[in-house]
């Protein structure tokens, strides 16, 4: 199966406390497609991966760092959850203008469980339909976006394509509409 060969994939991720299957998940399945996927994280060196927010999980090396990565020749972001990983995400001002940088450009953004925090961040919620973990419904409604209660949300209202999913229950819903963004 290579229907997404040579589309280009970042992930931005921290390097503790993202939700493994968050991030392994997604991977896993755009490269098994054919996508190149490149996986930044906030610092060099090892990214240790959580499963359900406290148990550890696999660590992943990543290819690069956020802060040296050029966004421009890349079809989708990735912003995996995590509570963690995705609080920390949104402090960082790199990862932030990443998020800007696609949304700003038209490109889509996926963000599941807590990473839609990312988008709220960059500013880039007003207008747009999204889930996400239950918990960050009000923060995405002061950001000027609607929030629901769904398993996957793939919605063009903030400018750009974003595709939002609630938990790593949801991620068959969440792959299939990567999958359709990235073919289309």
């Amino acid at each position: 199966m290579t229907h997404l060969t040579s589309r280009q994939v970042l992930a931005i991720v921290t390097n503790y406390g993202v939700e493994q299957d968050e991030l392994l998940v997604p991977v896993r399945h755009l490269r098994d497609h054919g996508a190149v996927v490149t996986v930044a994280a906030a610092q060099p060196g090892d990214v240790r991966t959580l499963v359900g927010d406290e148990k550890p999980g696999d660590t992943v090396q990543p290819d690069t760092t956020i802060d040296a990565v050029d966004t421009a020749g890349f079809d989708l972001l990735l912003v995996p959850g995590g509570t963690i990983n995705a609080d920390a995400l949104r402090l960082r001002p790199e990862a932030v203008a990443a998020v800007a940088e696609f949304a700003t450009s038209g490109r889509p953004v996926a963000a599941i469980c807590h990473g839609p925090w990312a988008v709220v961040e960059a500013g880039h919620v007003s207008g747009a339909t999204l889930t996400s973990y239950p918990s960050l419904a009000t923060d995405v409604r002061n950001a000027g976006g609607t929030w629901v209660d769904e398993p996957v949300v793939r919605d063009d209202g903030a400018g750009f394509p974003l595709i939002t999913s609630r938990t790593p229950g949801d991620l068959p819903a969440f792959l299939r509409e990567i999958d359709a963004v990235l073919e289309g």
